[in-house]
């Protein structure tokens, strides 16, 4: 083979073979007279379709336009690939041919496949879950399920707290509200007019032990000073109280004053506590509640016990506690001794007890932790009806298999 001998070009590798190729127009010169392209490609195409219906070309000879006439049949890969476009007409805009291009292009394989070309690749990215999916031993699935068991068994301390606040609250609120009931007027009159009390032998009449009681009772409940006593006089125009009297009943007021403002407080308290509860805890207010009613009935069973057995001597312990020692006795003439006797602080006594008893029980019947008061679903009862026709006996073919 010599060198000018004509080289067998591949058949790929031909673009001249179809002239009609639109991705091959910007190589075609433009028409003179300043014609678009598109204008000359009519006769191109033309003279493309007149050179694929002439014979071949004998692979010997040089074709006298000196091109390289194709050596036969183009493979039928390439002949699919090459896409099929009219003969006439405008070829596609550029963006077109890209799309086109695009559709016939293989799809690249994903970055992250496991394989290439069917060989298992070398490196593969795993994927951010899949430390989700690897399970931890076995004894660290029972040390994690034994926390959250434990941590759901815990309760907080915060409801504790006022459950146990409000269960000790509760009986001194309720004392001192007995108390207060007591020193009233109403108190006074019922005491003064009932069948049985005493009464005074050194002339005090029942309408004067009520105006001087009531006198007595309203000191130790407002701000006024011991003036407020000292100033009263006899109707003989002599003073009512002795100054020892007036002394030990300014004592009395701010024993008084001291526990109807404690008392205040803890009311106070016990609302927060209770709205707190509401809020946090299903059923705390009942339990603290439940709690403190307990509390109290201990305590006014025990008190109770303590002065029935030994009264005058529960009521000297009573004032040595609050009072300092020969300031709170007298002689019966005295007009504390004559308004208030022994049998009124007796009846007084009764009176606090039985108030306190009667909010305490109260409070322990209703708020008694019943099935229902703690939510807790009743057991199904069977009926009565689907029992007698599980026990009636089988009949017919039953009977005869058993």
């Amino acid at each position: 083979m010599s060198d000018k001998s004509p080289k067998p070009q591949e058949p790929d590798t031909d673009v001249h073979d179809d002239p009609d190729e639109p991705a091959f127009d910007w190589m075609k010169p433009k028409a003179s007279g300043g014609t678009s392209p598109a204008a000359g490609s009519a006769p191109a195409a033309a003279s493309a379709s007149k050179a694929s219906a002439a014979p071949a070309t004998p692979t010997g000879k040089q074709p006298p336009t000196g091109k390289q006439p194709p050596t036969g049949k183009q493979p039928a890969a390439a002949a699919a690939s090459q896409p099929s476009t009219p003969t006439t007409g405008q070829p596609g805009s550029r963006a077109d041919r890209k799309a086109a291009e695009a559709a016939d292009a293989e799809p690249e394989p994903p970055l992250f496949a496991d394989t290439v070309a069917g060989r298992p690749s070398h490196y593969s990215e795993p994927l951010p879950t899949s430390a989700l999916s690897v399970r931890p031993p076995e004894e660290e699935v029972a040390r994690r399920n034994a926390e959250r068991e434990q941590a759901a068994k815990v309760k907080p301390i915060g409801p504790r707290v006022f459950q146990v606040l409000l269960a000790v609250f509760y009986p001194v609120i309720l004392l001192v509200l007995a108390v207060r009931a007591v020193t009233s007027p109403l108190f006074l009159w019922v005491e003064y007019n009932r069948p049985g009390f005493p009464g005074d032998g050194y002339g005090f009449s029942t309408d004067d032990r009520m105006t001087y009681g009531s006198y007595a009772v309203d000191y130790l409940s407002n701000w006024a000073g011991p003036r407020y006593l000292g100033g009263l006089v006899n109707q003989d125009g002599a003073k009512l109280f002795k100054d020892s009297e007036v002394s030990h009943m300014a004592d009395v007021k701010v024993v008084m004053l001291s526990s109807f403002g404690a008392g205040l407080l803890l009311i106070i308290l016990s609302i927060i506590a209770i709205i707190y509860l509401r809020k946090r805890s299903a059923g705390g207010v009942r339990r603290g509640l439940f709690a403190g009613s307990i509390v109290t009935l201990v305590i006014i069973i025990g008190l109770a016990v303590l002065a029935v057995l030994s009264w005058q001597q529960f009521f000297t312990e009573f004032h040595r506690i609050f009072f300092a020692s020969g300031t709170w006795t007298f002689s019966l003439e005295d007009t504390l001794i004559r308004l208030f006797p022994g049998q009124f602080w007796s009846d007084a006594g009764i009176v606090i007890g039985g108030l306190v008893f009667l909010a305490a029980t109260l409070t322990f019947i209703f708020t008694w932790p019943t099935r229902r008061r703690r939510g807790v679903a009743a057991e199904p009862v069977a009926d009565a009806g689907d029992e007698e026709q599980e026990e009636e006996p089988a009949s017919g073919e039953e009977a005869v298999r058993r």
